[in-house]
């Protein structure tokens, strides 16, 4: 299953705060053609979507993306003000880069 480092359930709450994000909004991870996995805002999954539980965050992956990620980590680094996520080997390897 996916697992949400502290630093990705960090970054994704100071998002969420900044935008001023209904309650209940989630991030979500989805495929899109020619680009692969996005992470975005959403304030209603859908309800086939798994959800991975963080530190006092939730994120939402649809059933695709979950089965590419069932070893992965979700990592975030801010740099300039700018959340870039990272999908690594639960041992620490980056292998996608995606920004929000």
């Amino acid at each position: 299953m996916l697992t949400i480092t502290s630093r990705a359930s960090d970054a994704m709450r100071q998002v969420l705060n900044s935008e001023n994000a209904p309650d209940g909004s989630v991030f979500r991870i989805s495929p899109q053609e020619d680009v692969g996995l996005v992470v975005s805002i959403t304030d209603s999954p859908p309800s086939e979507d798994q959800r991975v539980e963080g530190e006092e965050i939730a994120v939402s992956v649809e059933p695709s993306a979950a089965e590419m990620l069932e070893d992965k980590a979700l990592d975030a680094t801010i740099v300039d003000g700018q959340v870039n996520f990272s999908i690594a080997d639960q041992e620490g390897q980056p292998e996608e880069n995606g920004s929000r």
